[in-house]
């Protein structure tokens, strides 16, 4: 048996039980994992609370990513080894297990090698966002070297990935921010950051468009799901794609007209549509960044795993902007639920 967090149908963040469940067998193609730290998502509570629609079995663990250690391989599951250290980031829904338990059964064209001497809890908080930026700019946005990329709440957790991804294409990138965080999105690759707060963002965002001599933004993004459609197109360049990727609840009007008259397109998606081949994609471009060293988390709060609860509440109201929430099994710490091999 093992310890886990899962729902009996769907329900509120109350709903969330930690107890005792059997610990699963790993099928041909499967591996079992160790978790060592789990992340706790906003689509993890879309999928608790039934707001993203997905096969689920009851009860269902929750969770999307881990990053954990292999304890048994399945005979056709590749050439993965156990005390392997992995991750994932497509658990806990489409009628997958999912992460927040003490072991977790893994499809294997899900599960990665975690790059040699990266720090776990580090790791895994900037998985799903990370994933997230790599699918909106480069499976969907398609971005070159040489646009303009207008990426809102740039300090955010998928705002500050979307910079950091959209500098390395070698795109122009415009951020908005709050003026305490210009800084740190300029230290991400933001070109100029724009406050969000002003009264005359439009006007700002003109002029910074103007300043890097293209004719408008190719590729815009809102990642703080508050859409202003109006300021999206009046600024975007021909051809401009808009990416929506957050605000599950947002409404907001679209000036039909101007968005097609220059041939502008609109294209939303979410990363639990993503296929097998996106999201190892996805993957490699986590770890190149990962070993760098340029994906940055700025702060973590770290939980043990039977407060999946209340890491939920504290998404759902807004009390944790910034913050990454990381679970750990309980009663030890990411070292304790690592198995590292000798010589590692």
């Amino acid at each position: 048996m093992m310890n886990a967090a899962y729902i009996e149908g769907l329900t509120s963040a109350e709903g969330i039980r930690y107890g005792r469940l059997p610990v699963p067998r790993p099928g041909e193609r499967e591996v079992l994992v160790r978790v060592a730290a789990v992340t706790a998502n906003h689509v993890d509570t879309f999928v608790r609370s039934g707001r993203f629609a997905t096969v689920l079995h009851f009860p269902q663990i929750l969770g999307r990513d881990l990053v954990g250690t292999v304890v048994e391989v399945g005979a056709e599951a590749g050439d993965f080894a156990t005390s392997d250290t992995v991750w994932s980031h497509s658990l806990g829904y489409d009628g997958r297990q999912g992460s927040a338990a003490e072991f977790a059964v893994i499809e294997a064209d899900r599960l990665y090698r975690l790059p040699v001497g990266i720090d776990p809890l580090r790791a895994v908080a900037v998985l799903h966002p990370s994933a997230t930026a790599f699918l909106a700019l480069q499976e969907h946005a398609r971005v070159q070297a040489g646009e303009c990329v207008y990426i809102g709440g740039g300090a955010g957790q998928v705002g500050s990935a979307l910079i950091v991804q959209a500098a390395r294409a070698g795109a122009t990138v415009l951020a908005s921010a709050s003026s305490g965080d210009a800084g740190y999105c300029r230290g991400l690759g933001a070109d100029a950051v724009l406050d969000y707060r002003s009264p005359t963002l439009a006007a700002d965002l003109a002029e910074a468009v103007a300043a890097t001599g293209r004719s408008g933004v190719d590729v815009y993004i809102e990642s703080s799901g508050k859409h202003d459609f109006d300021l999206a197109v009046a600024n975007l360049a021909k051809g401009g794609r808009i990416i929506l990727l957050a605000g599950v609840a947002a409404e907001a009007p679209l000036p039909v007209g101007k968005l097609y008259t220059r041939d502008g397109s609109m294209l939303g998606f979410v990363i639990s549509n993503a296929s097998v081949g996106q999201l190892a994609r996805s993957a490699a471009c986590v770890n190149e960044l990962l070993a760098s060293g340029s994906l940055r988390t700025r702060k973590i709060k770290v939980l043990p795993l039977s407060e999946l609860a209340q890491a939920h509440h504290l998404l759902e109201s807004g009390q944790v902007r910034g913050t990454r929430l990381v679970l750990v099994p309980d009663g030890g710490s990411v070292t304790d639920n690592l198995l590292v091999a000798d010589g590692d």
